[in-house]
């Protein structure tokens, strides 16, 4: 698409893309949090519920347009699985890192979390994590395997919106009539995450491929990559405003959305049987992730020890994959 531009052209696009990229996640997050404090949900739900959505249309739309081909089929499940292991190993590990470094009074955070606040995001865990353990045992997944999945997803997100009020009073200074704004203001913002990762993706490609990096590589680190930046760029931008429960909603809300509700259409649309087996590599690396980041948050505060351990996860899982392919 961006071809006719020329190398110099699309260092261009990326420069500019990334500085709106900035604005754009800034307008999310800011908005965001204003909706948290006028409904009483909370940051850690709105970031489940919410900004989790917004941030995993990317992982949708390649699971949309995979379907429709039985060939690309496995490009969506290695999609889901393999961005969950970025949300949780590079994004988290990156964001616990600037948590710690930048709020280093941080202790007890987790442990003053509310109770379904932990909750919620205990569940979430739980199902990243056995979903994808249950299908490597059963070997194929089926459309009844997808209608279950949809389910516990809409199941979950009843649940969750339902129970308001009791993790943060809604505020006597943002008046509810002024929800429609938030909203309107959060979606154009994570419209502009989502574009502007499809633009970075599509110049980065065009600038590697011009300088003869070859195409496979290109497809398993770049696009891999460009579907969780929406994540990475609000994730590390709630960090760093100090809202680091909006974050672990977003990620630990992404990695149960991807899991169910994505996998779930994948598999129920599908006019095949996927083999889940193929993915076992992908399964024991979201696996581990989901097990580590259960461990940490019953830790009694952030540190740079966490975020490390998470990022060397990560450089294992990629060199494992590119050395097996």
């Amino acid at each position: 698409m961006l071809e006719p531009l020329g190398i110099a052209g699309n260092v261009a696009v990326l420069i500019v893309t990334l500085l709106i990229l900035m604005k754009a996640s800034n307008l999310a997050i800011t908005n965001s949090v204003n909706l948290a404090s006028v409904t009483g949900l909370g940051k850690t739900k709105i970031g489940f519920l919410f900004v989790a959505f917004s941030t995993s249309l990317p992982e949708l739309f390649v699971a949309i347009f995979a379907i429709w081909n039985p060939d690309t089929i496995g490009i969506s499940v290695g999609n889901v699985l393999g961005s969950n292991i970025a949300n949780i190993c590079l994004i988290l590990g990156i964001g616990f890192i600037i948590m710690a470094v930048k709020y280093p009074r941080s202790t007890g955070f987790f442990t003053k979390m509310a109770s379904d606040e932990v909750g919620s995001l205990n569940f979430g865990l739980l199902v990243s994590s056995l979903v994808p353990l249950v299908l490597l045992f059963m070997g194929y997944a089926s459309q009844i395997v997808g209608v279950f999945l949809v389910a516990i997803f809409f199941y979950n997100t009843y649940e969750l919106a339902r129970k308001k009020g009791s993790v943060e009073e809604i505020s006597d200074e943002a008046e509810k009539s002024k929800v429609g704004k938030y909203v309107a203001k959060s979606v154009l913002g994570f419209i502009g995450v989502v574009a502007c990762a499809y633009v970075i993706v599509e110049s980065a490609s065009f600038i590697a491929l011009s300088a003869g990096v070859p195409s496979i590589i290109i497809g398993g680190t770049i696009v891999a990559f460009g579907t969780s930046v929406p994540e990475l760029v609000t994730s590390i931008d709630s960090v760093r405003k100090g809202f680091l429960e909006l974050a672990l909603g977003n990620i630990i809300g992404s990695c149960f959305l991807n899991t169910t509700l994505i996998l779930g259409l994948t598999f129920l649309i599908s006019p095949v049987s996927v083999n889940i087996s193929a993915f076992s590599a992908l399964v024991f690396f979201s696996l581990l992730s989901t097990i580590i980041l259960s461990y940490i948050l019953q830790n009694a505060k952030v540190r740079k020890r966490e975020g490390i351990i998470l990022l060397i996860i990560y450089i294992i899982f990629l060199v494992t994959s590119f050395g097996s392919g």
